[in-house]
């Protein structure tokens, strides 16, 4: 388990933060949980927050970063974790606050803990979310804020059809 302590980063607007931390409390979990469900694709869906949790539990050196509006609501989450042997990370961003920069703020959080980051991105639009409406690929935003795209590794399975980003910090930390 990580020994980061727990940080405050404000950022863009007043009154909006990022909590960084090692774990989360179960009413952070919760939010985290139903952010999932309401913003990935409905095939990605957990039924039962045990579930979730359990996928979670079985990610290595976790960090979690969530991102709390002015009313002390989670309104986005995001993991960065150990997998074979690189850092890898999951955004996920309540789809109100889409094109608010508030993304980019977390990736420049996320960045700042970092020197390398690799992620799946769903990359073809269509997939529905649990309420019906379309999922848009976060693609292009990944691309725009740095990410590279591995067009020959891929995730194409009944649940997932995704490619492969990876960031890499240009220049020795500060």
């Amino acid at each position: 388990m990580n020994t980061l302590p727990e940080l405050l980063i404000l950022i863009k607007r007043p009154g909006v933060k990022i909590l960084v931390q090692d774990s989360l409390s179960p009413e952070q979990l919760e939010a985290a949980f139903r952010l999932w469900n309401n913003e990935y694709p409905e095939k990605l869906r957990y039924d039962k927050i045990e579930d979730f949790n359990e996928y979670l539990n079985k990610l290595d050196a976790k960090t979690h970063f969530l991102l709390i509006d002015d009313q002390e609501i989670i309104v986005g989450w995001s993991a960065t974790f150990l997998r074979d042997n690189e850092r890898w990370f999951a955004v996920i961003l309540n789809s109100d606050i889409h094109g608010k920069s508030y993304g980019t703020g977390m990736l420049n959080e996320i960045k700042r803990h970092e020197s390398k980051l690799a992620g799946w991105v769903i990359d073809k639009e269509g997939a529905l979310r649990a309420d019906g409406n379309k999922y848009k690929s976060p693609l292009q935003f990944y691309i725009k804020n740095g990410f590279s795209v591995l067009a020959g590794d891929r995730i194409e399975s009944e649940k997932l059809s995704a490619v492969k980003i990876l960031w890499q910090l240009d220049s020795p930390r500060a």
